[in-house]
């Protein structure tokens, strides 16, 4: 059975993913200036795809959104074509939707222009743009596309037979024998040389569709062992990116992880966590200490399987999730330290309801305020949720005591029950803030600075360093139906601490 598990799990790992496995679709949620807006991208599953872009404003102050794709990084990244115009929904006049042509693979960016009450603002929403798959031609239409060949190329053989035969015929006359046998031949060789080029056509249409098939993103494999000491020592490789210009849906070499860059102070979020029961959990920051092998000192671990989520960042703002899995002994290992946290507790209860409160080692409690979040409606599937959750103290008040937790008011995990859907988001959503930094720069120093532009779209990516306010919110949508566990950490006080919230996309 264990044998079985990990083949599965395998078979999921050549399915398509990014920097969040099996979640791919990019929520964000900030300020355009004096707008705040709830971005959800849906990206398209082939490149060129058409993006569908949802907005949702907290006020109707809005009158006018506008959409545009470009690249996060480099000159491409300065010139925005002409943006489209989001259209207004009529039955909700806060929420506006567009659809976007996304063109080439890589690192892109959805800049968003919202115009009110208020004046104009913008923001720049980092996208990974990425093949997901290759789409089967309906049955219907390769039918009628065959029909088509087939027409076509009987045409061909008999407009050559009767050039030959009737080409040079007086009005009224009869082609002789010689001319009827002349064209038989000639309709003999077109239909060689036409069956050649159909047959040369298919050979052509299965290589691009082998190149292509070949361009469907795969989550890079990483690879952990256990040294001496407790020393877990990771080997990965990045993923294989759409990336050659001029060439949509060609594949460039494997990319290699010597291009990283620091996620949080941190150029690799690790995330282990005990399966199947998931009642194990460990966010860690290892070390590179050469290219692709990464690193980290193990606290006290509980023996048992652990599936292994690792993300980073390449120079380009393109994010990645490496995965692998491991078997881990009993160890005493070294205290927590610095940013690294653990969690440890029981398995999701079979009952289907969600739970609401977590308690936290100090007698306080993390509460997810439901109401809030869903307003009233179903936890649903493939719907964007603004997942709010309140900190409270041991005597059950407010905390007052939070601090940023590398730099922002929390983290957290969404993971489905069978590991199949891992997303690591923050307040900011499910873009890495690496690449927010780089859509950031692209805002500031594009054609549009200095023109009267709010640029305040990033001023809470850094928190200050006093306390916050007891309540952070995490937009986010489940993919597909299923259990999931949600793994928050806040900071309070100079301790991390982990709440766990099981619930059930409908």
């Amino acid at each position: 059975m264990k044998k079985l598990c990990r083949l599965v799990f395998f078979l999921w790992l050549a399915g398509p993913a990014f920097a969040h496995v099996g979640s791919p679709d990019v929520f964000f949620e900030g300020n355009a200036g004096p707008y705040h807006l709830f971005v959800t991208v849906r990206l398209p599953q082939v490149i060129p795809g058409v993006a569908v872009i949802e907005i949702r404003s907290d006020s109707s102050d809005v009158r006018e959104v506008r959409i545009v794709p470009l690249r996060l990084t480099g000159p491409g990244s300065q010139y925005a074509p002409t943006p489209d115009l989001a259209q207004r929904s009529e039955k909700d006049p806060q929420f506006f939707t567009g659809s976007l042509w996304l063109m080439e693979g890589g690192s892109l960016q959805v800049r968003v222009q919202a115009e009110g009450k208020g004046g104009k603002g913008e923001v720049s929403v980092p996208v990974p743009s990425i093949v997901q798959r290759v789409l089967p031609m309906q049955r219907g239409l390769g039918v009628l596309l065959f029909a088509f060949m087939v027409l076509l190329a009987c045409g061909l053989v008999s407009i050559a037979g009767a050039a030959v035969r009737e080409g040079e015929l007086e009005l009224g006359a009869m082609p002789t024998p010689s001319q009827v046998r002349r064209s038989r031949r000639v309709m003999g060789v077109a239909a060689v040389l036409v069956a050649g080029v159909v047959y040369l056509g298919g050979r052509w249409w299965s290589l691009e569709a082998r190149d292509y098939a070949a361009s469907v993103y795969k989550s890079p494999p990483i690879s952990a062992s256990l040294g001496p000491g407790g020393r877990l020592v990771l080997r990965g490789e990045g993923g294989r990116v759409v990336l050659v210009p001029g060439r949509v849906a060609r594949v460039a070499t494997s990319r290699k992880l010597d291009d990283l860059v620091p996620d949080h102070n941190h150029v690799m979020h690790l995330f282990l966590i005990r399966v199947p029961a998931m009642d194990r959990f460990y966010h860690l920051h290892p070390d590179q200490i050469t290219t692709g092998v990464f690193a980290q000192e193990l606290p006290a671990v509980s023996a048992g399987h652990y599936h292994i989520f690792a993300d980073i960042v390449h120079r380009s703002g393109f994010p990645e999730t490496l995965v692998g899995e491991i078997d881990l002994p009993d160890g005493a290992g070294k205290p927590l330290a610095g940013d690294d946290c653990d969690w440890s507790g029981t398995a999701p209860g079979r009952s289907a309801e969600d739970t609401s409160e977590s308690q936290l080692p100090d007698g306080g409690r993390l509460v997810w305020d439901r109401a809030a979040s869903l307003r009233g409606a179903p936890l649903q599937a493939n719907v964007p949720v603004s997942f709010c959750f309140r900190v409270l103290s041991k005597d059950g008040q407010p905390a007052q005591d939070l601090e940023p937790y590398m730099g922002m008011a929390g983290h957290a995990e969404f993971v489905r029950a069978d590991c199949t859907v891992f997303a690591h988001v923050h307040p900011a959503g499910s873009v890495s803030m690496a690449a927010l930094d780089l859509a950031k720069s692209g805002l500031l120093a594009g054609p549009t600075a200095g023109m009267g532009l709010s640029m305040a779209a990033h001023g809470d990516m850094t928190m200050p360093s006093e306390s916050l306010s007891p309540q952070v919110s995490f937009p986010y949508g489940f993919p597909q139906p299923g259990q999931y566990r949600i793994f928050v950490q806040v900071k309070r006080a100079g301790r991390i601490e982990t709440g766990v919230f099981d619930v059930r996309a409908q």
